[in-house]
């Protein structure tokens, strides 16, 4: 495969299935751009492959400035990645209003505003992917997890309609619904869930590897070998699809 010329802009790219992805894409030619808060994240993973550029998906101005930099820079982007987000669970009754609004500003708008900005130099251009990393609860919900899996069944709409909207252009979008990926947020999640259950690490742990299919935690490289075909020949008529990596049926 080579994505020679082609400019690929991912959020959440300075750790775990963002970096993942950033690395395959580079190795395949890409030029590639990966987002995140901490700039000293990114520039210690970038390497002479990436270009590193803070930016917060949660803050509109934010998004159209460093957008506009990254085209500037790398030239329209062609594959978009709107991958930042965060992954907590918390019951409903105990849901308040700033959880809740900075997991939709993160996950939801923070995925709405990266394509948008990122679409206005791919539509310039006569190929694009967009590839929302989602999730398993985006198709069936998760126990306790109401305003996370509300978030990611949002960034599924968004992804279902603007495959239509785009219908025979040539430019498609889909979503990858991964189960747990063995990445930070398995740690942290880890730890809250002993906190909340007063469980041990290790059974904290089990929980989430027993929420996949196949009882293993899955790889990011994995998550990214989705992305590598999605991107490759041969994938111009997958198109507003969600495709479920979780170790066997959902």
């Amino acid at each position: 495969m080579n994505l020679n010329g082609k400019h690929a802009f991912i959020t959440g790219g300075g750790t775990g299935i963002g970096l993942a992805i950033a690395r395959d894409l580079a190795a395949k030619g890409a030029r590639v751009t990966i987002t995140g808060r901490r700039q000293e994240v990114l520039e210690e993973v970038a390497g002479d492959t990436l270009t590193p550029l803070a930016m917060d998906v949660r803050e509109e101005a934010d998004v159209q400035a460093k957008v506009a930099q990254a085209v500037a820079q790398n030239g329209p982007v062609q594959i978009c990645i709107p991958n930042a987000g965060l992954a907590e669970g918390r019951g409903l009754h105990k849901t308040d209003m700033d959880f809740w609004r900075n997991m939709m500003a993160t996950n939801l708008d923070g995925a709405f505003l990266t394509i948008r900005e990122c679409l206005g130099s791919m539509r310039e251009t006569d190929w694009g992917r967009v590839i929302a990393i989602a999730s398993v609860a985006g198709l069936r919900g998760l126990p306790g997890a109401a305003c996370y899996s509300a978030s990611k069944h949002g960034m599924i709409g968004l992804i279902r309609s603007l495959s239509e909207d785009y219908m025979g252009k040539p430019f498609t979008f889909n979503a990858i619904c991964p189960g747990y990926v063995d990445t930070p947020i398995i740690t942290r999640n880890t730890e809250s869930i002993a906190r909340r259950t007063g469980m041990d690490t290790d059974k904290a742990r089990d929980v989430m590897v027993g929420m996949n299919r196949h009882k293993r935690l899955l790889e990011a490289d994995e998550i990214a070998a989705a992305v590598g075909w999605l991107v490759g020949p041969g994938s111009q008529s997958i198109n507003g699809q969600t495709i479920e990596i979780a170790g066997g049926q959902m």
